[in-house]
Order: C-alpha cells, then sequence, then structure tokens
C-alpha cells in the first residue's frame, strides 16, 4: 500500500490551513467521508483502506487521498486509515466538535419537518428560535422553540447569537428572509426556498431545491 494511503502524522489544526486554496467539490466531500468513518465506527471496523472507503462512498481512492491531503496526513502507513482517528479529524476540521445554534425560518409543512428531523441535535445542531409570519403559528411551539415573528429575528438573535440559519419559506419571501437573518448576525444559511438568494461577501448560502433534484431524477428516467 503506498504511503498516501495511509496518514502519517497528526492534523493540524484546520485553521492552519488557507482555505481558499482548497476546491470546493473537495470541502463538499468532506461530510461524505464523515459519514463514512461513523459507518465503519458503527460496523466496528478499526482500519480501512482507501479503497475500501472508495467501495462505500462511491468516491475513488485517488480522489479520497488527494483530498484529505490538503489537511496534511495522519494515521499508519502499511495498514490504511484509522478509523477513529479519522472520523475525530473530519470533525474538527469541519468544525463539528462543537454545537452549533441554528435559527429556523418558516413554521410550515417544510419547516415542520425539518424541525422534527433528530439528526440535528446527533450531528451537534441545534435549533434555539423559530419565526414565521403567520398571526395563527406566531406564539405557537415548534422545536422546543417559542415560534416569534419574522419581525423580531434581530431581536432574538440578539440573545442567542446563532450564526446559522434554515430558510424553508415561499419563494417570494426568502430573499427578504435571508436579508433580515444576515442584518441578525447570521453568517452561514440553508436555504430551501426554490430561488437564488443575493447576499453580500463572507455570507455563505446552500441552496436545496428538491424540486430541482428531482427534475434530475427524471432526466435520467427518461435517457435510460
Amino acid at each position: 500500500m503506498a504511503k498516501h494511503d495511509a496518514l502519517s502524522a497528526p492534523v493540524s489544526d484546520s485553521s492552519a490551513h488557507d482555505h481558499s486554496k482548497i476546491p470546493q467539490p473537495t470541502i463538499e466531500r468532506l461530510s461524505t467521508y464523515l459519514q463514512c468513518a461513523r459507518g465503519l465506527q458503527t460496523d466496528g471496523i478499526a482500519m480501512a483502506s482507501s479503497s475500501e472507503i472508495a467501495a462505500r462512498t462511491g468516491i475513488n481512492a485517488a480522489q479520497l487521498r488527494k483530498d484529505l491531503s490538503y489537511f496534511g496526513e495522519f494515521g499508519t502507513p502499511g495498514l490504511g486509515y484509522d478509523v477513529d482517528a479519522l472520523s475525530t479529524h473530519l470533525t474538527r476540521i469541519m468544525g463539528l466538535d462543537k454545537t452549533h445554534d441554528v435559527l429556523l425560518v418558516g413554521a410550515g409543512n417544510l419547516g415542520t419537518a425539518l424541525a422534527s428531523y433528530m439528526g440535528w441535535v446527533q450531528r451537534g445542531f441545534r435549533i434555539v428560535a423559530v419565526f414565521d409570519t403567520d398571526p395563527a403559528k406566531i406564539g405557537g411551539s415548534l422545536a422546543n422553540c417559542k415560534i416569534a415573528s419574522l419581525d423580531e429575528i434581530a431581536k432574538v438573535n440578539a440573545q442567542c447569537k446563532a450564526l446559522m440559519g434554515v430558510v424553508a419559506v415561499p419563494r417570494e419571501s426568502a430573499q427578504d428572509v435571508v436579508d433580515k437573518l444576515v442584518a441578525s448576525g447570521v453568517k452561514s444559511i440553508l436555504n430551501f426556498a426554490p430561488t437564488g438568494i443575493l447576499v453580500r461577501p463572507g455570507i455563505t448560502v446552500r441552496n436545496v431545491d428538491l424540486t430541482s433534484q428531482l427534475e434530475v431524477l427524471s432526466y435520467y428516467l427518461h435517457t435510460q
């Protein structure tokens, strides 16, 4: 097994790396590697080669080694990856070794479904406040939070100091919601509204368009 198949020294703190030089696709694959490592832990596997990880993730071994090389080298040469160490290092690299507080905007069907997802807490994310514009919902409860008016985001987050937000509102409301989140101090936003969002530099937005993904699946069905 080539030396690069194992990580030979402890990974340094991710803050020491120039993140501007790390390709976006590499960053997006880190979560896949982490989920694989957690799956290997669940299966009781202590050491895994890059080929074994490739088989589980669908990402080829050479790409795995290249991706991890951006963050240093760690592990035991000739044996592969120490699964526990890999999980620990990836968790730290992704900033998942601490709990992230999240603001949820939208208490409709999608927002309620997202709030009910138990994986939030298991993965280190905690919904600390929920907002909506519907008077019938304001004052109610969701995710163990009292649903507040959208206009109270700044006031509420002055106390919560959450840096993450989830947008589960109709398309026409999304930009206004994002503007209010950013004004309240939120720096990272997961947007489920089917529309593009404009933000200033320094704010990160990830768009999740469920219908668009179904349309892509439809294309593959149509062309098979």
